[in-house]
């Protein structure tokens, strides 16, 4: 039987902690539900926690709190999932089904964003298929464990973690396309203004493309 792991990277979202893990729960209620916490000044770990999930303390960072979030995890397979993302009804069913094919190592579902706004819907579509541009945590990486770990897990980044751990994976096996769509929050375009924040978004990864450091674009990016 597989047995996956949702690892959770947190810094202070007690306003959306409850809400993810209770949605994981209502998907199945055995699933391992891991919280990363990176040092939140609120309550994210005691929210975590009070909703049945195993909380681990990381430095700040995602690429090292995920990847302690893996190191205690038990699953088959890891699940790494955002605060503010929500899987689809139906998303472990489909995991199982896609995952009974031992070539499949890695995949990622489809984008969406809760919003209906006409530019992000195009955006969203456009990151239905898998490449360096389009391919990003948002959209919730699934990755079995053996190859996770022969990829050496994430790098110790605070930005651009997943796009590389993807980048890695891709020179060795294929990314798979879930049918089924992860609805993420805007709200950093709500706030920011979605052309501005597209912008923004193209301008830091044009810089990890040419090799600027991660360190340095995540000062941006904050």
């Amino acid at each position: 039987m597989t047995r996956y792991s949702v690892i959770i990277p947190t810094l202070n979202e007690a306003d959306q902690i409850t809400t993810c893990i209770q949605a994981v729960r209502q998907l199945d209620p055995d699933i391992e539900v891991i919280v990363a916490d990176g040092g939140s000044r609120d309550q994210t770990p005691a929210l975590a926690q009070a909703s049945g999930a195993r909380v681990v303390a990381a430095p700040r960072g995602r690429g090292v709190q995920l990847n302690a979030g893996a190191a205690v995890a038990s699953g088959d397979i890891f699940v790494f999932l955002h605060a503010d993302t929500r899987l689809p009804a139906q998303a472990f069913t489909l995991l199982t089904h896609i995952f009974a094919d031992p070539h499949v190592q890695i995949a990622k579902f489809r984008l969406s964003f809760d919003d209906n706004n006409c530019l992000l819907a195009l955006v969203a579509r456009f990151m239905w298929f898998d490449s360096l541009l389009t391919s990003y945590g948002d959209q919730c990486m699934v990755i079995r464990r053996e190859l996770f770990t022969a990829l050496g897990g994430f790098p110790d980044w605070p930005l651009f973690e997943d796009v590389e751990l993807f980048r890695r994976a891709r020179a060795v096996t294929p990314i798979y396309v879930v049918p089924a769509q992860v609805v993420t929050s805007a709200r950093r375009f709500r706030t920011n203004g979605i052309v501005r924040q597209l912008l923004h978004d193209f301008w830091l990864w044009w810089q990890y493309l040419i090799g600027v450091s991660p360190h340095v674009i995540a000062r941006q990016y904050r």
